[in-house]
């Protein structure tokens, strides 16, 4: 769910913006030349954002924000908490694994807090605001993978995990046959109603909305996109999902994921020492090479490599094509 949602919280991310580079060819060496398509932007300070307003964003599928030497002071009490307890609890509560909680989170309490930070009211903290910044920065990246290939009239895209629309409309507004679908039915409701309030010249196709998860999902599509909904789904599901969408998608796969490194899975681990709201869905990061190991296991091989980052944000962004 496009966001349905996936934001991750650092305190002092690598780098921010974002930098695409496209893959070299096979009989090519590889290269650190970055793709001219490159944004950054400024962020203020995290010691301007109040303990409210970072424990206010928190749940999770974000990060408690941990930095410095704290880092190294709280991964000795890691030993102490048992996060996959909570995780086991959260999937009783609704009768079922990760995709049950996914589902219940974002049609309840899930879904008035991203409804929220997806939107454009001002009722959002400081830490919010810099989650809906990275989510833009992604949704603003995939646009311009997509259009680097040419015009997206009439190209035929399923956006798997919509959440509110952020993708599908502006999809739709540059001539895509869109097909967006997301495993919350609220979701798709809140997608479906932005969709109708925005698109509104008669020669603009509206984008189809199906509730669905991403293994429901059926069709050919010229395009699949996937943005920010692997982190609720282990290695293992995650890629079988992989593997059921590159089926879908004739041309391009394009998917972001929470990149799995020792610093970003230490903060992930402290974080969850800290479980938030209620009911809040699990969290797990993705390593860049197991992504492509599971588009190579299917034929698929990645073209382009993305990093998107703020405050509160990072996402790992890969554009996938046919070997």
């Amino acid at each position: 769910m496009a966001f349905s949602a996936s934001f991750w919280s650092s305190l002092i991310p690598p780098n921010r913006g974002f930098s695409l580079v496209r893959a070299p060819p096979a009989n090519q060496k590889p290269t650190t030349k970055h793709h001219p398509l490159t944004t950054a932007f400024a962020i203020d300070p995290l010691s301007t954002a109040t303990a409210a307003e970072v424990t206010g964003a928190i749940d999770g599928t974000t990060i408690a924000v941990i930095g410095g030497g704290s880092v190294a002071a709280l991964a000795a009490v890691l030993s102490l908490s048992d996060p996959e307890r909570r995780r086991k609890e959260q999937a009783e509560v609704v009768g079922g694994g990760d995709k049950e909680v996914v589902r219940e989170y974002f049609n309840n309490t899930g879904f008035q807090r991203w409804k929220k930070i997806y939107g454009d009211t001002d009722d959002v903290n400081r830490v919010q605001m810099d989650i809906r910044l990275g989510h833009s920065k992604t949704v603003e990246s995939t646009l311009m993978m997509l259009k680097d290939e040419g015009s997206l009239e009439g190209v035929t895209v399923c956006d798997a995990g919509c959440g509110t629309g952020s993708l599908a409309i502006p999809l739709a507004k540059e001539g895509a046959v869109v097909c967006a679908s997301d495993i919350s039915a609220a979701m798709v409701a809140e997608a479906e109603k932005q969709a109708k309030e925005q698109l509104v010249s008669p020669a603009v196709s509206m984008p189809k909305f199906v509730v669905k998860d991403l293994e429901s999902l059926d069709g050919k599509y010229d395009t699949v996109v996937c943005l920010d909904v692997l982190i609720h789904y282990p290695q293992n599901k995650a890629d079988g999902m992989i593997a059921h969408l590159a089926s879908l998608a004739n041309n391009r796969l394009i998917l972001s994921f929470a990149p799995k490194t020792f610093y970003y899975d230490l903060l992930k681990r402290i974080g969850e020492l800290f479980p938030g709201p209620s009911k809040a869905t699990r969290a797990y990061l993705h390593s860049e090479a197991d992504v492509e190991r599971a588009l190579q296991k299917v034929g698929w091989k990645i073209r382009k490599r993305g990093l998107i980052t703020t405050q509160f944000y990072f996402a790992k962004l890969v554009e996938a094509v046919p070997m």
